[in-house]
């Protein structure tokens, strides 16, 4: 397996990441399986987060005995010493390990986010503190805004950087990368299939192969997936010109309803937290529907009908996409998809 330094964190990671979503899904076991199937076949950067339900407790299950062999990075999304301390300890003791190797600020995507972690009163003295206790040995942020990356990149205070990139995603090609090669903060990639949006994963894996220095993260939900993208990735790497052409038309498809989950269309004055429900189609099909169903989905999608139609989000969406529309849409189908499973428990 290939290994691409991350930037001044010198860790040698493998060429692809396991990102840790999927593994809600199946069962316990199962779950264990994949990642140790994956770890079996080279990859030894996992990637995780504090609000990922049960993948960090199966990570933990799955590394045992090989935690030296292993590169595992997490996420909170707090912004309190108090709670942002509370996460740390939570994620020590469901990874079972003592340290972790990048504890990450989870989308950081405002400006006024930024400030508040970086105040005097915000998490970051709680994680150099941490750091220098050997808890956790490096400091990385996350961000679906670029103009809220670049400025965190800049502060110095972050080594690793995690941003959205694919071909119909390519903001952060020519707005991160440069800027985090300068300043040798590693880059780890987000989305790679545009959150599911992408089903051809030869086109999403060539694109990104063009750049040797990002680390994209891969969610696997199946024993063998990873030796399917593996292949992909020793394949040859030239984009043709049939792909090229596939790869142009797939974005403009999706041009005009495809969210980037940047978030420009907060705040709404109701309230609707929009960009997680113009997720929920992909949602549905990949999170454990316990969770979808039976959770924090019902919370979004009843505020849907709250919307007033007074059209701000579309005047700061900078990809002008349908909001409105959009909500309404995912909302029937969140309707119809709980109805159905409703159904099929009883």
């Amino acid at each position: 397996m290939k290994k691409t330094r991350l930037g001044k964190t010198e860790l040698m990671v493998s060429q692809i990441g396991f990102g840790g979503i999927p593994i809600q899904k199946p069962s316990e076991e199962e779950a264990v399986a994949i990642v140790r199937d994956s770890l079996n076949r080279g990859i030894n950067f996992i990637d995780t987060s504090r609000v990922y339900t049960t993948s960090e407790e199966r990570i933990g299950k799955a590394v045992k005995g090989r935690r030296d062999q292993v590169i595992i990075a997490t996420k909170t999304t707090s912004r309190t010493p108090e709670t942002v301390s509370k996460d740390l300890e939570t994620s020590l003791e469901k990874l079972d390990t003592d340290y972790i190797d990048i504890f990450q600020l989870h989308n950081v995507s405002t400006e006024t986010d930024l400030k508040k972690v970086l105040s005097p009163e915000g998490p970051m003295n709680v994680l150099f503190k941490a750091k220098a206790e050997g808890k956790i040995r490096h400091i990385g942020i996350t961000s679906h805004r670029i103009t809220v990356a670049k400025e965190a990149i800049q502060t110095g205070h972050f080594e690793t950087v995690m941003v959205a990139l694919n071909f119909v995603n390519t903001e952060a090609k020519d707005e991160i990368l440069p800027l985090a090669k300068k300043l040798d903060v590693g880059v780890i990639i987000m989305k790679p299939m545009a959150g599911g949006m992408l089903e051809n994963p030869v086109l999403s894996f060539k694109y990104l192969m063009q750049f040797p220095d990002i680390v994209p993260l891969i969610g696997i939900s199946k024993v063998g997936e990873m030796e399917e993208n593996l292949k992909i990735l020793e394949g040859p790497a030239d984009i043709t010109p049939a792909e090229q052409k596939e790869m142009d038309k797939i974005k403009k498809e999706l041009g005009s309803g495809f969210c980037r989950m940047c978030n420009y269309c907060q705040p709404c004055p109701r309230g609707i937290l929009i960009s997680a429900i113009m997720y929920t189609r992909v949602a549905i099909t990949r999170f454990d529907p316990e969770r979808i169903f039976n959770g924090e989905w019902d919370k979004f999608i009843e505020k849907v009908p709250d919307c007033s139609d007074c059209g701000e989000c579309e005047k700061r969406c900078p990809y002008e996409l349908p909001i409105r529309a959009r909500i309404r849409q995912a909302a029937e189908e969140y309707h119809a998809a709980k109805q159905t499973w409703l159904d099929s428990k009883n």
